[in-house]
């Protein structure tokens, strides 16, 4: 796996690549590979034991011509400045897909959660939210859940901006739960939205998902979900992994039992009588279908050389190197790109801000039948773009649509000052 690929540089290729298909004026170009703006902050927070600890967070809004910037914020102690621009501007896109009407952001703060209690997350938690203030608001900026955060800190944020600002503002932030002004099948939503587009993919392709086999990198919430909803559709997930490792049954796992059996242990690794294997081992796993659903460079050139599945859906951001897209490409691979199979979260987390804005519940039917007609028609409008243009592979259909809208944006609104 790819350690050294810059993802920022990543997205700039994949911006290149779909505007080489276009007729897009430099200057114009240029400004869409860049984020509007960076905050870079400190945070400095007090443990439990009374003693100080500082961290650093950021937070890019990529491109708002389109609405309100949008995009998760996330704790991991690999998050650097170039993930998070690059992070916000697959956003823009990927909003720009499924034709919602946000532009993009990201946010992180470089810490492991693993090595903090609740109350110390809380702390750091408010102190960013404290941070994010000034730039955040329903029609600003709306932060969201990512990785290792949920629930539990899209409240604290939402309570700390409503404190400060002396009002209610459920719409500020979205992925919160359902007490606090959640959407019902939010937590479902990215899974989901993978599921659906492995669906359409191989109803493409013309091929049977029954007994199709699975592997899904990656068991946190995107992977558990998708591979729960692949099984129901009658794929066989024979392998998952999470980041202590793997399992392997060519029989087909129990999706449901893996997710308790992580719950209990903190990983899949030594789920009953399942094989163990490697991460590697499972992307280059021989299988129909490929999930990689964790964190960005999971797959690189060299690497891409022995993936055997037939179908990638990135239920993750930048899971893929523009380097392994190449080689994919080559060999015929069909790739469903992030900016669409993983957008049911941004999707879903558009359908509680206009809930939020109207003060009114959307039963969890309804999101779950919106979102499906939006994934269904935003597949078709990339195949319809694939097919028209003869172009290499999907990534650059979406991203072509994806481009073509957010200029549409822009030319329509000028550029002043």
């Amino acid at each position: 796996m790819s350690g050294e690929t810059n993802p920022y540089e990543s997205l700039r290729e994949q911006i290149d690549d779909a505007a080489a298909h276009l007729d897009v004026d430099d200057g114009v170009l240029e400004r869409l590979k860049s984020p509007e703006r960076v905050l870079e902050t400190n945070l400095t927070f007090e443990r439990d034991d009374g003693s100080l600890d500082t961290v650093r967070a950021y937070r890019s809004q990529f491109n708002g011509d389109r609405g309100p910037y949008k995009g998760g914020i996330r704790y991991h102690p690999n998050v650097t400045r170039d993930e998070v621009k690059a992070l916000s501007g697959w956003m823009v896109y990927k909003c720009a897909v499924v034709d919602i009407p946000y532009g993009g952001a990201k946010g992180g703060i470089e810490i492991d959660p693993a090595d903090y209690s609740a109350a110390e997350i809380e702390r750091v938690t408010r102190a960013f939210a404290t941070e994010l203030r000034p730039f955040v608001g329903p029609d600003r900026d709306v932060p969201a859940p990512d990785v290792n955060t949920g629930q539990r800190e899209m409240n604290w944020i939402k309570d700390t901006y409503e404190t400060l600002e002396n009002t209610t503002a459920p719409g500020v932030i979205t992925g919160k739960a359902p007490d606090s002004g959640g959407s019902a099948g939010r937590v479902e939503a990215t899974g989901r939205s993978t599921m659906l587009a492995a669906r359409e993919a191989f109803a493409w392709l013309d091929r049977d998902v029954d007994g199709a086999t699975v592997a899904v990198q990656g068991y946190g919430n995107a992977g558990a979900i998708a591979a729960r909803l692949l099984a129901d559709l009658g794929m066989s997930v024979v392998a998952v992994s999470d980041s202590s490792g793997g399992i392997y049954d060519p029989d087909g796992l129990d999706t449901r039992a893996v997710k308790d059996h992580k719950a209990e242990t903190g990983s899949v690794v030594g789920y009953d009588d399942a094989t163990s294997i490697t991460n590697e081992a499972l992307l280059t796993t021989d299988v129909d279908l490929l999930v990689p659903a964790a964190l960005e460079n999971a797959i690189d050139a060299e690497l891409a050389v022995e993936v055997d599945a037939d179908v990638i859906v990135e239920a993750a951001n930048g899971p893929l190197t523009p380097g392994a897209d190449d080689v994919l490409t080559d060999r015929d691979v069909v790739v469903v790109p992030d900016i669409l199979a993983n957008a049911g979260g941004v999707t879903v987390s558009y359908f509680e801000w206009v809930q939020n804005r109207q003060r009114f519940s959307w039963t969890e039917e309804r999101v779950v039948e919106t979102l499906e007609r939006i994934i269904t028609e935003a597949f078709d409008t990339l195949v319809e773009t694939y097919d028209a243009d003869s172009l290499p592979n999907l990534r650059t259909a979406a991203y072509i649509v994806g481009l073509s809208r957010v200029i549409g944006a822009y030319e329509a609104a000028g550029n002043w000052p």
